[in-house]
């Protein structure tokens, strides 16, 4: 079908004020192969648009160090989603989003506490591979700095290096003969969120009048902080109604939409009101992974009965390998309560319980590891030749997950109401 831009999409979703029209969108996190093939079949079940939102630890150019999903940079990530999206027979719409694009996004640019001159530089290198390579959104976020940890970032520093990027962006953009993308600006982030609604709209005025002056684009999307929050495998932040509905009126007035970040793990009361809170677009990421991982443990558990009962001569080690390489990748230290993220390897792996935590928490950081991937297939085989589809049911598991906010956020045929719209 022709491409709706994602402006013209989310202006589509602004005009909706029917009963049953509204949606909120769903910004899924590509952790893996199976979460592309999980989405790309429930869109084409149920007719609504796909927004996969990548970060630059998860996808990223290969001079900038690569991605940890599936190893992917730019060109193979766009390539798999178009290939994926052929296999599934999708015809329908479908956005290539960076999420958390800018300076110190990337682990070990914090971790190596780069000057900001080298931050700004590495972090316009990777917009400019998304660009070339046929992202439709751009999420411009300048707020983490390992000079400011735990500080609230001044809002003229996030403004200044806001607008730099879009003008850089939109210079590329223009030289490279690429088409309209779209920007996502703001952070979920307290120490550089948009917390409160005097300084969420005070930030969008202000942008507003640095872009007019350099005759920049206003952003699509505004991230604000509506209260959520994800630890572990859990949602531990209390969502806000109130000041979620009035963020999303401010953003509205200006011609954005709000965009809320760290959805997973909600319950459907809270997902149902998101629509009256007139939220236009909500990420959601690890939960997938995690979905994923899950369904990896009941097939090995599955796997461990095949051999109990003499059908398979020997088992895969998915589970350890899981467990192991989930550790050594520390990245469940941002997932975690307390001191628990200040904790050694070899502290964790002598605690079974928190060992099996992390193992659920971040066991999604390794499905790439060469070994992981040797045991999973071994573990896929053995299953086949009992007749078991175990790539089949850990697809079905991940959009089961991913089918809870399709339901509850209305977006069952939207593709279909938003062509009408636009007059596609």
């Amino acid at each position: 079908m022709d491409k709706i831009s994602i402006k013209s999409l989310v202006n589509g979703l602004l005009k909706f004020k029917g009963a049953g029209e509204e949606s909120t969108l769903l910004g899924i996190g590509p952790m893996s192969l199976h979460v592309l093939k999980a989405s790309f079949e429930l869109a084409k079940e149920k007719d609504f648009p796909l927004l996969f939102i990548a970060s630059r630890n998860q996808v990223d150019a290969d001079e900038l160090g690569g991605g940890y999903v599936c190893g992917w940079n730019q060109k193979d990530f766009v390539s798999a989603i178009r290939k994926t999206a052929k296999e599934i027979g999708f015809n329908g719409l479908y956005y290539v989003c960076r999420d958390h694009g800018g300076p110190w996004q990337r682990d070990n640019e914090r971790n190596e506490h780069l000057n900001e001159t080298t931050a700004m530089d590495l972090a316009k290198k990777s917009y400019l591979e998304d660009m070339l390579n046929g992202f439709d959104l751009l999420h411009i976020d300048p707020t983490k700095d390992p000079y400011e940890i735990g500080k609230v970032i001044p809002l003229e520093v996030v403004l200044s290096r806001t607008v730099e990027l879009i003008e850089y962006c939109e210079q590329e953009r223009i030289k490279h003969n690429i088409n309209e993308i779209g920007y996502e600006v703001g952070t979920e982030e307290t120490n550089g969120g948009l917390t409160s609604p005097e300084k969420f709209e005070n930030f969008i005025e202000r942008l507003k009048s640095e872009l007019e002056k350099r005759n920049l684009p206003m952003p699509v999307f505004i991230v604000g902080q509506t209260g959520t929050l994800v630890r572990k495998t859990e949602n531990v932040g209390t969502f806000n109604f109130d000041n979620a509905k009035r963020l999303a009126q401010i953003a509205r007035k200006y011609g954005v939409g709000l965009k809320e970040h760290n959805g997973d793990y909600l319950e459907d009361d809270v997902l149902l009101e998101h629509i009256p809170a007139k939220i236009t677009a909500t990420n959601v990421a690890p939960e997938f992974g995690t979905e994923e991982t899950r369904a990896y443990i009941i097939l090995s558990n599955v796997e461990e009965k095949l051999k109990e009962e003499g059908l398979i001569s020997e088992t895969s080690n998915v589970r350890n390998e899981l467990l192991v390489h989930a550790i050594k990748s520390e990245r469940w230290k941002k997932w975690m309560l307390n001191e628990q993220g200040k904790m050694t390897n070899d502290e964790i792996l002598k605690n079974k319980d928190l060992s099996e935590e992390i193992l659920d928490i971040a066991g999604h950081y390794t499905f790439n590891d060469d070994n992981v991937k040797c045991e999973v297939n071994k573990m896929m085989n053995n299953l086949k030749e009992n007749g078991i589809d175990g790539e089949r049911f850990v697809i079905n598991r991940i959009k089961r997950s991913i089918n809870k906010y399709i339901d509850d956020f209305n977006l069952n045929g939207l593709t279909s109401r938003i062509k009408k719209l636009v007059n596609i």
